[in-house]
């Protein structure tokens, strides 16, 4: 099967639905489906060797993908660089490179709501394309950047916009959590849901194994400083604000080195927090097997955003071995992970996490064995099992798609019969 992901920017390693795209390109092409991306991004853009060709095509000697259909950057006056701080940027709709992009494909995805995607839809319709699409980017993440992540009125009105220019255009819907395909749901959105995790690689599974190897029945309840991390943008709406000032509060705030992967706007807001803290929190921003042993020396993890679609990066901590400690947000499909209230606490509130931080540091026992618990929990979320239930949506798409054309040709046929003059038989 060919395939085509269409995503603004796919080669970013700082945002979670290009990398959720970038893995499931890469496990689809293990099995032997051709996958081709349309972007504004190349692989040199994030430091990768590619091979340009031309404009609108280029092939790479790094095995994300079978070679891209690449457009022009646009950028967007006044708030590109805000967009570049998150390290996402959107791509020029050349209409030209968006229909030669489709006539290529068997099968089109969308990955994200914004230009080139709408005219990717609205070719397919044309020509009658089998098209899917993925609901992975809240309005509110968009939002909280100019901090209005909580005018509802505001995020209601991009509710409809995807609504209306992609999500009630297709049949086919993938959203990474049933939190969201509740969401969208209740506002209209007519298409079938799947429900499918953006799962994680075996790496992070693997991990986990090995260290409940190396540390049945060893507790650490003597340690001098603890690790704890959050993995994620360096955004409003993440909140690592609230991690750091809840130190200020806890019983071991002084024994706590605090790492934050990842980067983006907030960076230098949070050093100024942290820097009064007896350990000033790390700021790292390194790669999967990096960032597995980095984990592997965590004592535990806290995951305070006030919204997400799924949180993949809070699902490969736990699958690591670690306790997580989930901001309990209505607008966050993450608390969904949490085994029990242990691992839950008020959103926003710096002291009830440092409630929850402590209750775990105080209980190194039970905190050992919620971690084979979350170890466990983690392998229902394998990238191998994700694609799987990806596959089956898009044969469903293409088998729906066969359909609803066969039903257009049958009804052509029938109305272009319906207005054939009869012939009369004249009665002599």
């Amino acid at each position: 099967m060919k395939i085509l992901f269409v995503i603004d920017s796919f080669y970013t390693t700082n945002n979670g639905t290009s990398i959720s795209a970038q893995r499931f390109a890469g496990e689809l092409r293990k099995r032997g489906h051709e996958v081709r991306v349309l972007c504004w991004d190349t692989p040199s853009d994030q430091g990768t060797k590619d091979q340009v060709t031309k404009e609108g095509e280029c092939t790479k000697e790094n095995n994300l993908t079978d070679g891209d259909f690449t457009t022009k950057k646009f950028n967007i006056p006044v708030f590109q660089p805000l967009c570049d701080k998150h390290d996402f940027s959107f791509a020029y709709n050349n209409k030209e490179i968006v229909h030669s992009a489709c006539d290529w494909a068997d099968i089109v995805h969308i990955f994200v709501p914004f230009g080139i995607e709408m005219e990717a839809i609205r070719y397919c319709r044309r020509i009658g394309k089998p098209v899917t699409a993925a609901f992975h980017i809240q309005p509110e993440n968009m939002t909280s950047s100019v901090s209005m992540g909580k005018v509802e009125w505001f995020n209601e009105l991009f509710y409809k916009s995807f609504r209306r220019n992609i999500y009630n255009r297709v049949r086919h819907v993938h959203v990474p959590s049933k939190f969201m395909g509740d969401m969208i749901a209740a506002r209209g959105y007519t298409a079938k849901i799947h429900v499918i995790s953006n799962g994680i690689q075996d790496a992070f599974m693997e991990a986990g194994e090995k260290k409940a190897e190396s540390r049945k029945s060893k507790v650490e309840s003597q340690k001098q400083v603890f690790k704890i991390m959050m993995i994620g943008r360096l955004s409003q709406e993440k909140r690592q604000d609230v991690i750091i000032n809840a130190l200020k509060y806890s019983k071991y705030g002084d024994r706590i080195q605090l790492v934050f992967a990842g980067r983006g706007p907030e960076y230098d807001k949070y050093v100024e927090l942290g820097k009064d803290l007896k350990y000033p929190p790390k700021f790292i921003y390194v790669g999967r097997d990096e960032l597995i042993e980095e984990l592997l020396t965590t004592d535990l993890y806290v995951h305070a955003s006030d919204m997400e679609s799924e949180a993949i990066s809070c699902i490969e901590a736990f699958a690591t071995g670690l306790v997580p400690v989930i901001a309990n947000s209505e607008a966050s499909a993450t608390p969904q992970f949490a085994l029990d209230g242990r691992s839950l606490f008020m959103p926003g509130n710096p002291k009830d996490l440092a409630r929850a931080i402590d209750y775990w540091l105080d209980h190194p026992e039970e905190r050992l064995e919620m971690e084979e618990r979350y170890r466990q929990a983690g392998r229902r979320y394998s990238l191998a099992a994700s694609v799987t239930a990806f596959e089956e949506m898009l044969n469903e798409e293409i088998q729906d798609n066969e359909e609803a054309l066969g039903n257009r040709a049958a009804t052509r046929e029938s109305e272009s019969f319906s207005h054939r003059p009869r012939r009369v038989a004249a009665l002599w």
